[in-house]
């Protein structure tokens, strides 16, 4: 978990795990290209409307803004997207393999439960999305994992 670079996001992510949140939840979505696999899950992932999963996770977990690093600043930037592919090179930190983000809805505030894997390096999600942490062990089952795969339970390490 990137902590220090992503604190509000790596916490939330740790507060949904306490809540068992994610215990016996499905991979929802896939999305594969030649290079690379997108591997969705969370809760709330068949609320259609914006406003009806804002009203469903409220009971469960806050809504949350996009948070990126960049190398030069000691907190990070809060509802801000990169639009300039420059800016990428100041990331602290790129979508590689076994790289987790939070899923947002085009919000840059709507970050709360769904989280994405990524199976490869994919810098078109560079600076859009939330990365909080990565695969330490375990990598190889990443690109096993298929639609309505369950997760049983996560656990982090200590």
């Amino acid at each position: 978990m990137f902590v220090k670079d992503n604190p509000l996001t790596a916490s939330n992510f740790l507060e949904n795990i306490e809540k068992n949140i994610y215990n016996n939840i499905k991979f929802y979505k896939i999305i594969s290209y030649p290079q690379v696999k997108l591997i969705h899950s969370g809760i709330a992932a068949d609320v259609t409307s914006y406003e009806s999963k804002k009203q469903f996770l409220s009971n469960i977990a806050p809504l949350i803004p996009l948070e990126i690093k960049f190398k030069k600043q000691t907190e990070p930037k809060y509802k801000y997207q990169i639009k300039d592919i420059s800016e990428t090179d100041d990331l602290v930190h790129f979508f590689n393999n076994g790289y987790l983000a939070m899923a947002k809805k085009g919000d840059k505030n709507s970050s709360s439960t769904e989280f994405f894997f990524v199976t490869n390096k994919i810098s078109e999600l560079d600076g859009r999305y939330s990365i909080f942490g990565r695969i330490v062990r375990g990598l190889e089952v990443l690109n096993k994992i298929e639609k309505k795969d369950l997760i049983y339970r996560i656990k982090t390490l200590s």
